[in-house]
């Protein structure tokens, strides 16, 4: 809208258009509906970049806040991310609602049968450090890699733990002999 009128809310200007309030709006994507505000102006000239007039479907914008979120990000840093890249202003509710939503299919991952034989094992831990009640520590990501009979590559499993040590990783196989 700034860049619409040629200047930032609450400066004065000689511009007749102005700034005309919000007005929610029902957009629909992959993972349901949700309401957004979208800026008006006096004579209706503006056109949103992201969300256009009369837009209903923002399947794009869900699929570049999942990739965020698998990325890492925590929902305030996509929601600052969408409005600084899009001027879209995306609530941390709803970045939320739309990450929610993929917890089913990531249970269903983690209790899908896996095979009796896997040829080839990869096992390695990725370090990394997290925020936590204001400090700073060092998590491992433990990722088992594994290669079919039919030669395709799968993820077995990904686990959090504190450091990477032969009891945890035993524990981790243990586990997974149990699963499969």
């Amino acid at each position: 809208m700034d860049e619409h009128l040629g200047y930032h809310e609450y400066e004065r200007s000689d511009n007749p258009d102005y700034r005309n309030g919000k007005k929610t709006k029902k957009i629909r994507g992959n993972f349901g509906e949700t309401e957004i505000k979208v800026p008006q102006d006096r004579d209706g000239s503006f056109e949103p970049k992201v969300v256009k007039k009369r837009q209903k479907d923002i399947s794009g914008i869900e699929q570049k806040i999942i990739s965020l979120y698998a990325k890492g990000m925590t929902t305030r840093q996509i929601s600052e991310t969408i409005e600084y890249i899009y001027g879209f202003e995306v609530s941390d509710g709803m970045v939320s609602n739309i990450t929610d939503r993929l917890l089913p299919q990531i249970e269903d991952w983690q209790k899908r049968p896996l095979d009796a034989v896997y040829p080839i094992v990869f096992i390695d831990a990725v370090h990394f450090s997290v925020r936590d009640n204001g400090q700073i520590r060092k998590l491992a990501a433990y990722v088992i890699l594994a290669v079919s009979l039919t030669g395709h590559k799968e993820v077995l499993s990904i686990h959090i733990g504190e450091n990477e040590s032969a009891k945890y990783w035993l524990g981790v196989m243990n586990e997974l002999k149990i699963v499969a």
